[in-house]
């Protein structure tokens, strides 16, 4: 292979790598919002909550 394919390749998969990582370091620091109970906060506002 040439040179410049060699370090495309790398380059490439070094992005491809580090875009995977990202991903599953903001993944685990996110639950699903479906996973969730409804909680009284999440489904009233918190002003509302006061008045009564």
């Amino acid at each position: 292979m040439k040179k410049n394919k060699i370090i495309f390749l790398v380059l490439a998969v070094l992005f491809a790598v580090t875009m995977i990582w990202i991903g599953l370091d903001m993944s685990s620091k996110t639950t699903f919002p479906g996973s969730k109970g409804n909680l009284k906060e999440r489904i009233a506002p918190s002003d509302s909550l006061n008045k009564q």
